[in-house]
């Protein structure tokens, strides 16, 4: 809970500053401004799902590396099966999001089945998904025509809260996600099993857990929704190219979630923390691009969220370990 209360602390902190330094001459704002606090608003739905889906692997101890490449994935499909092969969106987006899970549990029984490491499991995935969708679609940008315009409320809809200001379905999206999860992680057997696994694999195989069949659904959860945002994200852009839908997205997932308190040695997180963790990124992100007019320092942020929260996590396994 003290994670929690920091980084509340730290986006407050940060929202407060950009609010301040954002303030333009003639009294506007341009952060406060309606226009920009739904975009973000949009933004923190869209990316806080895919830190949600690292988390699920995290916490057993693992990591994906292929979530930016499983948007690419959902983003390039998805406009080829409704377009192309003029699918109903009722049978597209299943079958995109039945294909997402699908990764998922490959990436689960490599890892469990074959004993390889998650790293170089996911790693081979980023490379090896993006490859052929590239071929697939010849580098071609994939866009919907007329075929979308119902589906798009997904990711571009609102609901009205002022006549300038309205909640972004994305934003909705991510906190049903949320609740389910929280639902999951801390009101079911699986989920408390899910964190033992990730604490002590072995002490918790021993004491009857099905360490290696919770390992696999983790990886099906975080394929699933890394899935369900590339659907988000191709119908909020209109189109996909496979050279560069979801291209670096896993950092910004992976950011999301060690930053809200996700221990990369696994065992230790909650949901509000990747939450606020996500909405702190996208929140830095659009004051690097209001206050210095330019994203160039976005990539280099991201980094150095990833590296404090490792080097946290370090400090604080070691001093647990003293004390025992």
């Amino acid at each position: 809970m003290k994670k929690v209360f920091g980084i509340a602390g730290l986006l407050f902190a940060v929202v407060v500053f950009t609010a301040v330094m954002s303030g333009q001459p003639d009294g506007s704002n341009t952060f406060l401004s309606a226009y920009n606090l739904e975009n973000l608003a949009q933004r923190i739905g869209m990316f806080g799902i895919l830190s949600v889906a690292a988390a699920f692997v995290i916490v057993t101890g693992g990591i994906d590396l292929s979530i930016g490449s499983v948007v690419c994935v959902a983003g390039c499909l998805l406009p080829w099966l409704l377009r192309d092969l003029g699918w109903s969106p009722f049978l597209a987006l299943p079958a995109v999001l039945l294909l997402s899970a699908a990764i998922g549990l490959w990436h689960g029984l490599l890892v469990v089945g074959l004993r390889l490491q998650p790293f170089v499991v996911t790693l081979c995935g980023l490379l090896l998904y993006r490859g052929l969708m590239r071929e697939f679609t010849k580098d071609q940008i994939m866009g919907f025509g007329d075929t979308a315009e119902g589906l798009r409320f997904l990711a571009t809809g609102r609901v009205p809260v002022t006549d300038a200001f309205g909640i972004p379905v994305t934003a909705i999206a991510l906190l049903v996600v949320a609740a389910l999860t929280a639902l999951l992680w801390n009101k079911t057997v699986a989920g408390r099993h899910l964190f033992a696994t990730g604490r002590n694999e072995e002490a918790a195989r021993f004491s009857g857990v099905a360490t290696g069949r919770l390992t696999v659904l983790a990886y099906v959860a975080c394929s699933l929704l890394a899935g369900f945002a590339g659907v988000l994200f191709v119908l909020y852009v209109n189109s996909a190219q496979a050279s560069s839908a979801g291209s670096f997205y896993e950092l910004y997932a992976i950011a999301g979630a060690v930053l809200g308190g996700v221990a990369l040695r696994g065992g230790e997180g909650t949901v509000i923390g990747v939450l606020l963790g996500a909405a702190l990124m996208q929140v830095l992100a659009n004051a690097i691009n209001l206050l210095g007019d330019s994203n160039r320092l976005e990539f280099a942020v991201v980094g150095a969220v990833i590296l404090a929260g490792a080097a946290a996590d370090e400090g604080v396994r070691r001093l647990f370990s003293r004390r025992r």
